[in-house]
């Protein structure tokens, strides 16, 4: 019997593109909506699990765009239909996480939320577990939002950083000094080096009554449409609100829209075997290595006088590799990529844009 408390509830974020994971994650099918390792799960349906472990399955919804409904209705065909929430446009994360915790002060307005990425990759799901009680207890006593972070082992660019302030009463948690997003590689090395500075996981917690207001401080033009509506007609339908007007909304990620904007922001440092599964080089962190330090997802490979390398293939494929060291090797569809690792965030976001331009959609 799992131990759940019916007034958590959590908001995963599954409308985005994933462009980082190119040429795996395509327009058509995002890196969520596919089963990356060969595990038989997709990464939106080992999230939903993970999530489902400390959360009441009929408190979890989902976000995504319009372009992927039929994407999540197959791959979480026991979602309640209320709860797959569905984007008309992409609005950046901030503004579904609005029309969720609206829709969920509705239902629970002493509800503790916490909101995750549906990439999200945890090594130890029971540390991870924990981590969240503690995090949705610590909300519940404060009027405060609260980030979960982990120490960083490499200088990272494709990442978000967070400085640690002055410590709380709480062991592990601290205020937030400020927030760094994607920042070079020289200040990604300096940030580790200080040690003042823990990787976003974007992973955040709060209390509903302390959201739903810090949402509507950064979106008063959709409060005021729909306060001008609610006058008009007392019994308001919400969710059908945000369906009509969303594309009102301003573009905004939580990060600058939420957290960067409130005065109270908690980072609970936590060591779960995290990794945003969002980058070639996040990878080969994770993943179990052969010999020569290198990783090999699907297919089969012969690797040798190689060392420290990423090699993602069809199952049907073999790739014989041999002197080369540090790269992604990437076989996926109509697109063969190869890349130095430590560069292959930004080299990924630049060949994206150069491949569309010169070749078409048909490489997106």
């Amino acid at each position: 019997m799992k131990d759940y408390n019916d007034k958590d509830y959590c908001i995963i974020l599954a409308g985005g593109r994933g462009r980082r994971l190119w040429p795996c994650s395509r327009t058509a099918r995002p890196k969520q909506f596919i089963d990356f390792f060969g595990t038989g799960r997709t990464q939106l349906q080992e999230v939903y699990d993970l999530m489902s472990r400390v959360i009441p399955v009929e408190n979890i919804l989902v976000a995504t765009h319009a372009d992927y409904r039929e994407l999540c209705m197959e791959q979480l065909p026991d979602i309640l239909p209320q709860n797959l929430i569905v984007e008309s446009v992409s609005r950046g994360t901030a503004p579904p996480v609005a029309w969720c915790t609206a829709l969920i002060v509705r239902r629970n307005r002493d509800a503790r939320i916490i909101v995750v990425p549906s990439d999200l990759f945890v090594v130890k799901p029971d540390a991870f577990c924990l981590d969240v009680r503690r995090g949705l207890d610590y909300v519940d006593l404060r009027q405060s939002l609260l980030t979960m972070a982990v120490r960083p082992t490499r200088p990272e660019p494709g990442y978000g950083y967070i400085q640690i302030g002055e410590p709380t009463d709480v062991h592990g948690v601290s205020t937030v000094q400020s927030f760094a997003e994607k920042p070079e590689r020289e200040f990604a090395r300096i940030f580790m080096e200080s040690g003042e500075f823990l990787w976003n996981t974007g992973l955040f917690l709060a209390r509903a009554d302390v959201l739903g207001p810090t949402l509507e401080k950064i979106f008063p033009e959709a409060v005021n449409l729909a306060n001008q509506h609610k006058a008009e007609d007392p019994n308001l339908d919400i969710n059908q609100f945000f369906i009509d007007h969303f594309a009102t909304f301003r573009n905004l990620s939580i990060d600058y829209g939420i957290l960067e904007r409130s005065a109270d922001v908690g980072v609970m440092r936590c060591d779960f075997g995290w990794a945003d599964i969002g980058t070639w080089h996040s990878l080969h962190e994770r993943m179990r290595k052969s010999e020569g330090d290198n990783v090999v997802v699907g297919g089969q490979a012969i690797i040798e006088e190689s060392r420290g390398n990423v090699v993602k293939l069809p199952s049907d494929k073999l790739a014989i590799i041999h002197g080369i060291d540090d790269c992604i090797v990437v076989d996926h569809g109509n697109v063969i990529m190869i890349c130095r690792k430590e560069d292959s965030s930004a080299l990924v976001r630049k060949y994206i844009n150069e491949a569309q331009m010169r070749f078409g959609e048909e490489f997106m």
